[in-house]
């Protein structure tokens, strides 16, 4: 038979299979052993691919140029994002797994990204700050999330983000969310931001807690979403600490949650997780979608 794509699904931001983020990762061709290139495929390819996996990110890491630089692109069921946090945290642990030495370097739509490992096991992802900018949320947002209309909180977009900070105690309020989806999807966001992250101040076990929402790329809610924390950390760091600098503790998600370190450098921000392989095989394509093999 003719070979596949190698791929592995990773629990990211988890050091415990069946918690934190799944995301799929199909394996470059100088890490698989045989295969197709997966550069040779065509976007619509990478698109069925990763309404194939069904999780809420399809990672696809491109083979190393002669400067050890990958290009990495990520795609929900519906639609290619700018940014993820969870599926490079899963494509990094892959890669290390199949053999690939670090730091790692990507570029991506959102520029430079690194990815080094920690004595700890855990990965450390170095991404671009998202800086918030404060202003009113938009009409029918609060009612579309089923909180009344007049709660008082406060909210902010960045470029890829919007966050909606609860009222101080809203742990329980933030827990019991369930929004109205398709209401939401016609809430109107600025140009490139691709969800909502819910967020609220905690008191104990961790600085903050949040659930980020988006079904405007095809994700009614994603357990543990890294580009929105380069958006809630320097939000956070801000709020708890009146600077652009801080080391914080944060938990995501609703039934199915996951944990992960934010340290927040001024332009960058720093996510610290741990990531464990939960299932990996090889997917075969229709013939008239195969690319180059690898030999």
């Amino acid at each position: 038979m003719s070979p596949g794509l190698p791929y592995r699904v990773v629990d990211a931001f988890s050091a415990e299979p069946f918690a934190g983020n799944p995301a799929a990762v199909i394996l470059p061709a100088d890490v698989a052993r045989g295969g197709l290139s997966t550069e040779a495929l065509p976007d619509p390819v990478l698109q069925a691919i990763a309404a194939e996996m069904n999780l809420s990110e399809t990672a696809f890491p491109y083979p190393a140029g002669e400067d050890g630089v990958r290009r990495l692109r990520w795609f929900t069921p519906a639609t290619e994002v700018t940014l993820c946090g969870h599926a490079t945290l899963a494509a990094a642990h892959a890669l290390f797994e199949a053999g690939a030495t670090g730091p790692l370097r990507f570029t991506s739509q959102s520029g430079p990204l690194e990815v080094h490992r920690e004595a700890d096991g855990r990965l450390r992802l170095d991404f671009p700050a998202d800086p918030p900018v404060e202003g009113p949320p938009p009409p029918g947002l609060l009612a579309a999330l089923g909180l009344p209309e007049g709660l008082p909180v406060r909210y902010a977009t960045g470029a890829r983000c919007a966050l909606l900070e609860l009222p101080s105690g809203g742990a329980g309020a933030l827990a019991d969310l369930t929004p109205d989806m398709r209401a939401l999807r016609e809430v109107g966001l600025p140009a490139g931001v691709m969800g909502v992250s819910v967020t609220v101040h905690l008191l104990q076990d961790a600085d903050f807690a949040s659930r980020f929402f988006g079904p405007w790329v095809g994700v009614d809610e994603d357990p543990v979403t890294g580009m929105a924390h380069c958006l809630l950390g320097p939000w956070w760091s801000l709020r708890l600490h009146g600077r652009n600098t801080a080391e914080l503790e944060a938990i995501q998600g609703g039934s199915r949650q996951g944990r992960l370190r934010v340290e927040v450098r001024g332009e960058r921000v720093h996510l610290l997780g741990h990531a464990v392989t939960v299932a990996e095989g090889s997917l075969r394509l229709p013939d008239q979608n195969r690319a180059t093999t690898v030999t």
